[in-house]
């Protein structure tokens, strides 16, 4: 448990976009001086896995979804480069996985788009010309409606599991704290067992 954790906040801390990538960019800068939006919180936390989440998933295109999770990050209070991170859950090697899920989810909804065609498309690497005239011609309602509701099913199962993992990864420090400060006052841990007194020999 702790490897998988401490690996998971590798690969976050690796993704995040510094602050002074966040000022160069045109349309993050303006909200790069506002230091709230770079805290740490119980609750700036799983607004920004929430925000990132939503934003990467439904957009798709790269470069849009920073700059969208960070924009929407301003009126919810979020995480900025938390957000940020969260966007690269979508990247090449699962768009293909989210835009079939997208598209059998409006399936099931009563909207109809070709999958064969899709796998056909993505098999032979077709150009973005084709992507686009199956899209207006046939998939736009059913990828539409798929991508938002897995993005916001991910949403809010990210938003649940990030404020449970913040108050478990809080409770953590706060039970090393206190495991600190009693060994430097009893010079010993709570838990520790106590060695029986030996027995008196002298009688």
């Amino acid at each position: 448990m702790n490897t998988f954790l401490s690996r998971m906040g590798r690969w976050l801390h690796r993704q995040m976009p510094t602050h002074e990538q966040l000022e160069a960019n045109r349309f993050t800068a303006p909200f790069a001086h506002r230091p709230e939006l770079f805290r740490f919180t119980r609750r700036s936390v799983p607004r920004g896995v929430a925000v990132g989440l939503l934003v990467g998933i439904f957009a798709l295109i790269p470069g849009v979804q920073i700059v969208g999770a960070a924009l929407m990050c301003v009126p919810c209070r979020g995480n900025i480069p938390l957000a940020a991170a969260m966007t690269f859950l979508s990247n090449p090697a699962t768009t293909p996985l989210i835009l079939a899920g997208s598209i059998w989810i409006g399936n099931l909804l009563g909207y109809h788009a070709d999958l064969t065609t899709f796998y056909a498309l993505y098999e032979r690497h077709a150009g973005l010309g084709s992507w686009t005239h199956w899209l207006v011609s046939d998939a736009a309602p059913a990828l539409l409606v798929g991508l938002f509701v897995i993005s916001t099913v991910a949403a809010s199962i990210g938003y649940v599991l990030s404020a449970w993992f913040w108050r478990f990864w809080i409770g953590r420090k706060h039970h090393a704290r206190r495991m600190r400060w009693h060994h430097q006052v009893h010079g010993t841990t709570p838990d520790a067992p106590k060695t029986p007194a030996a027995p008196d020999t002298s009688a």
